[in-house]
């Protein structure tokens, strides 16, 4: 599939719902470029996090003006991208998208129940377990005026890429 103009997928949703996978993935098959969210953070917004703190408003700014330059750096260059970034609220995802019309949001959802047990399992990773309910709470759907997909996690990556990509060739 290549769409008729750039595009960055968003890949988006809580802490644990297969973002990075799902994202890599996406861009592997798409032949995109790829960008872990998380690794744009500045370092204080880690330490906070792997203090079990939950990051404010005000602690995301710096992150999504970064996760906004990565996008922005994929379009002078004409490139479609992939970028994990949890984009919980609409204020956040609103950001992202202002003044990038190439951008769209795949929003992984799911059990909360089975998003606790993968973060239970997780090693290695800044963000605890102890953080979900903040995320959950946090979090904000994408709205009917947004452009994205729902996307069901609990099946294989291969199905939610499928998804998306099915979403992008009828978009």
């Amino acid at each position: 599939m290549t769409p008729d103009r750039d595009t960055v997928v968003v890949v988006m949703g809580v802490s644990g719902s297969g973002k990075t996978t799902i994202a890599r993935t996406l861009a592997a098959r798409l032949g995109w470029d790829f960008e872990e969210g998380d690794a744009l953070h500045p370092p204080q917004n880690i330490a906070k996090m792997a203090a079990r703190h939950p990051l404010t408003d005000a602690d995301r700014r710096p992150w999504l003006r970064a996760v906004g330059a990565w996008i922005d750096g994929e379009g002078r260059a004409g490139r479609d991208g992939v970028v994990a970034c949890s984009a919980l609220k609409r204020s956040y995802r609103d950001v992202l998208r202002d003044g990038r019309p190439e951008v769209c949001f795949a929003f992984l959802t799911g059990d909360s129940a089975m998003i606790a047990e993968r973060l239970a399992h997780r090693h290695g990773h800044f963000m605890p377990s102890s953080l979900l309910r903040s995320q959950l709470q946090t979090l904000e759907p994408l709205a009917a005026d947004e452009p994205g997909v729902a996307v069901q996690i609990g099946g294989t990556p291969g199905s939610a890429v499928d998804q998306i990509i099915r979403w992008l060739a009828a978009r």
